[in-house]
């Protein structure tokens, strides 16, 4: 029987405004959380698409129940990522332009590609978060805690749950695919989509977001543009250079040797024969699925207690 435990949350994200830089200490990282919104409304609208499409291939009871469960989870994600998005919609109308574009790129793939193609898009990316969001939340206390509680929450639950079904996408993929050559093969692909979804979100943000709401350039993120800017700099007659706001990176205050370690990880799933389940787990995912049995108010991480006391 599968591990995964379906959650529904409601964040109260119509209960009144949600800020762009919601968190004021690093807009890098607000700017860059925010696209993972967008992105995971595409991306997981994808991933129940592709579910449906494939579950007469997963003849193994197993597996089969693996994929509803994983499909449900990735549902909840992308149900309380649109209450998020849709809340920086009202705010900044244009940005509906934005998430219709985000959702077009991801609609496109499900029709032009087949099921074994976006089997092996799920796994590769999925197999990357947990390293990735390992980072983010032993870092909470600097990206999550400062901000807008019930934004912070949204992203922490996410990426718990991401790392409870590390495992999913990639028995999905070998139920059906089982081949790990494939995987590599299309991986350069896969990932040039994905940065290719994150800059559609990331130009919107600029477009459509005003410089005082967001205060950095959200195509800083992207270090082929920090360069071109830099050379715009260097070398006038390239043309100038775009001025959108400041360019810091959502990571400029951890640890290199923990951003060295991420990096690593990623390298290492999409190795061949990796198990995501052995990967190294942040602490916080045990401590959140432990506050969630308990009754805790996930959905205020850091407010909950002082909320209730007063």
């Amino acid at each position: 029987m599968t591990d995964l435990h379906v959650r529904k949350m409601d964040f109260a994200f119509s209960d009144y405004d949600v800020p762009f830089l919601w968190n004021p200490q690093n807009p890098a990282f607000s700017s860059m959380a925010n696209a993972v919104s967008f992105l995971a409304i595409g991306f997981e609208k994808m991933i129940v698409q592709l579910i449906t499409q494939a579950k007469p291939q997963f003849t193994d009871p197993e597996v089969a129940e693996e994929a509803d469960a994983f499909m449900r989870q990735e549902g909840q994600h992308s149900t309380a990522h649109r209450q998020h998005v849709k809340a920086l919609i009202r705010r900044y109308p244009g940005l509906q332009q934005t998430l219709d574009a985000v959702i077009a790129e991801f609609d496109k793939l499900t029709a032009t590609t087949p099921v074994k193609y976006r089997l092996a898009y799920t796994a590769d990316l999925e197999a990357t978060f947990t390293p990735v969001f390992k980072l983010m939340l032993d870092n909470d206390a600097s990206l999550f805690a400062p901000g807008d509680d019930r934004v912070a929450s949204l992203f922490i639950w996410h990426f718990v749950e991401e790392v409870e079904h590390r495992s999913s996408a990639l028995i999905l993929f070998n139920s059906v695919v089982g081949s790990e050559l494939y995987r590599m093969r299309v991986a350069p692909s896969i990932f040039r989509h994905v940065m290719q979804v994150i800059r559609v979100a990331c130009a919107g943000f600029n477009e459509h977001v005003p410089l005082e709401d967001r205060q950095v350039d959200a195509m800083s993120m992207f270090a082929s543009y920090r360069n071109q800017q830099k050379l715009r700099r260097l070398l006038p007659f390239l043309g100038a250079p775009i001025e959108n706001g400041t360019s810091p990176r959502a990571f400029d205050d951890l640890a290199l040797r923990e951003q060295l370690v991420a990096l690593v990880g990623i390298v290492r799933s999409q190795m061949p024969h990796h198990n995501p389940a052995h990967e190294n787990l942040p602490e916080l995912a045990n401590e959140w699925f432990r506050r969630y049995d308990e009754g805790y108010d996930v959905t205020r991480w850091y407010t909950a207690d002082s909320a209730a006391s007063s």
